[in-house]
């Protein structure tokens, strides 16, 4: 999978280049570049926004560096282009949204800042690229940039050879077929200031594990997102 970050904050994305998707870096599984929209801009201030038409508080980013970022993109790599872009506008961030995602060939993310991009430029590019406008919750952020090192980071675990043991995927919170929150995880030493460990993940008898573990999970998921199990039980 290719991957490349349009931002005015290039360094917000040096976390990209650590843990699990700084291997998958490292090891070509993909290809990820961050790009400053500022060197798309022509003045001597590097101008990305200005006010918006019909008045308002706040800026809105210009349309004309980010058509030609956008074009450089074109240039870049042959493949077909999913744009995504951050906003509180968009459509919730979930797990099978970051499966969907992990399928693309190639992913663009464009960053906005104050009040967005201009929606000439999101229009262009449903009608140019695939658009995917997301959301990461009912909250705003300064920026779309924490909103990409959190569904880059989801997107790209999922991709075939990136984490050491797939079998972690099957379980965990939020998988697709498993609606139910993840069970509680214990490691060593069996007892800790008092706590200890549940008895019958020491037992060795991997049926009544699994069990037990079926019943953690259905209990958390009944007392912290009951909303989960609305349409399965």
């Amino acid at each position: 999978m290719r991957i490349d970050v349009i931002t005015i904050f290039p360094g917000y994305l040096a976390p990209l280049s650590l843990s699990l998707v700084g291997k998958a870096i490292e090891s070509g599984v993909v290809d990820l570049a961050v790009h400053d929209l500022r060197a798309w801009t022509h003045d001597r201030h590097h101008t990305a926004d200005d006010t918006p038409y019909g008045g308002g508080a706040g800026m809105v980013m210009k349309p004309e560096p980010w058509g030609e970022a956008l074009d450089a993109m074109e240039d870049l790599d042959p493949a077909p282009m999913t744009v995504v872009v951050p906003t509180p506008a968009g459509r919730v961030f979930n797990q099978d949204l970051a499966h969907e995602l992990s399928a693309r060939r190639r992913l663009v993310f464009a960053c906005g800042r104050y009040e967005g991009i201009d929606q000439r430029v999101l229009d262009h590019c449903a009608d140019t690229y695939d658009l995917v406008e997301v959301s990461l919750g009912d909250y705003v952020l300064n920026g779309g940039e924490a909103a990409v090192l959190a569904i880059t980071e989801a997107v790209v675990r999922l991709i075939p050879g990136v984490l050491g043991n797939p079998d972690s995927l099957v379980e965990e919170s939020h998988a697709p077929g498993h609606r139910l929150l993840e069970y509680p995880n214990y490691t060593k030493p069996p007892r800790w200031r008092g706590r200890e460990v549940p008895e019958i993940l020491l037992s060795g008898n991997h049926a009544a594990i699994a069990t037990w573990r079926r019943e953690q999970a259905l209990e958390r998921t009944r007392s912290r997102r009951p909303e989960l199990l609305e349409d399965d039980f």
